[in-house]
């Protein structure tokens, strides 16, 4: 039997397949709710605080007409699954599920939505909880609310969706997270310039097991190719698929050295500016004034840093090549 993972594309070993013996567990691999490891293990993915978010305000949009236990949601992935979310008399609420990601300081996570009619259009009110950029960044202004693109994109659609369903001429929604300010402080938002809050986020609009998944499968992997295309996070995996069709993509996250070693120094290292580049050079930022990878990319030393940076490492791991791309998929800067 031959099983895809619909999220990423990749198409599970039959030995793997062979190995589990939970049959139902399977036909949570084949919706993508769950990945299969190469023991037969069954592991569970989570929803991202996007999703989350996206349930809560859906929620509260239906419950306008009759109290709702749960809703679908169309993630930024495109698979559309149902999340527990309750709704009553225009209130909505959903928890954060993390899923087999044992180490997710955002689980059960408490997300709020209020709903109210009105005339005209689609309105997405940001309240407490939800972080606030005080840097400016290439992607943000100061004030802008910390929702990604996917993850604002979802939530909209939710929204519309349950506007829809109702026949509402307009809707405005509030968006809050009750103990987000208190969880923002112990996350990395702090230290990108974010505050108030937790970010709401979400490529896929699904949480990966990476303690448990980023194992000896992943490394197995990446042994049995020649020239695997290492990349670090959802966008990196689309843009490098695109880039490097004829070549073995593979999503290694924050693992890119145990990625390499497995790739015995023969790799192409593709995603995104600032964990490569945090990778190849630990003190990237030193002297220069910022706070991160992403505001360093405003700099109008940006280009000439990048180039240096690359041209160091290809000294020092000859075997690897390392292109640098943007959120468009254009091709930054090349080591080749």
């Amino acid at each position: 039997m031959k099983i895809h993972d619909p999220v990423t594309g990749f198409l599970y070993p039959d030995e793997w397949v062979k190995a589990c013996r939970d049959s139902d567990a399977l036909g949570e691999v084949k919706t993508g709710r769950a990945i299969l490891t190469s023991s037969g293990t069954i592991l569970r993915r989570g929803f991202t605080t996007g999703t989350t978010a996206a349930a809560a305000c859906k929620a509260a949009v239906l419950s306008l007409c009759e109290p709702v236990p749960s809703v679908f949601i169309t993630l930024p992935c495109n698979l559309r699954y149902e999340v527990i979310a309750e709704g009553r008399d225009g209130r909505g609420s959903a928890r954060k599920y993390p899923g087999d990601y044992m180490n997710d300081i955002t689980a059960d996570l408490l997300f709020c939505a209020e709903a109210t009619e009105t005339e005209s259009g689609i309105t997405l009110v940001v309240g407490e909880g939800v972080g606030r950029f005080v840097r400016k960044t290439p992607r943000y202004q100061v004030g802008d609310a910390a929702i990604s693109p996917p993850a604002m994109a979802a939530i909209q659609t939710a929204i519309e969706e349950a506007a829809r369903d109702l026949n509402l001429k307009g809707v405005s929604v509030a968006l809050t997270i009750p103990d987000g300010a208190e969880i923002g402080k112990q996350t990395l938002n702090p230290k990108v310039g974010v505050e108030g809050g937790i970010s709401v986020l979400g490529s896929t609009g699904l949480v990966e097991p990476w303690d448990d998944h980023l194992s000896e499968d992943v490394f197995e992997r990446i042994r049995s190719v020649e020239m695997p295309v290492l990349t670090t996070g959802r966008v990196g995996l689309r843009y490098a698929r695109m880039h490097f069709p004829d070549h073995e993509v593979i999503l290694v996250g924050k693992f890119m050295e145990r990625g390499i070693e497995a790739a015995q120094g023969r790799a192409v290292l593709c995603g995104l500016p600032a964990l490569i580049l945090k990778f190849i050079n630990p003190h990237i930022l030193d002297g220069t004034g910022y706070g991160t990878v992403e505001e360093l990319t405003m700099s109008p030393r940006w280009k000439d840093i990048m180039r240096d940076n690359l041209a160091e490492y290809a000294q020092r791991r000859p075997g690897v090549r390392v292109v640098i791309i943007d959120r468009e998929g254009r091709i930054q800067g090349d080591s080749l």
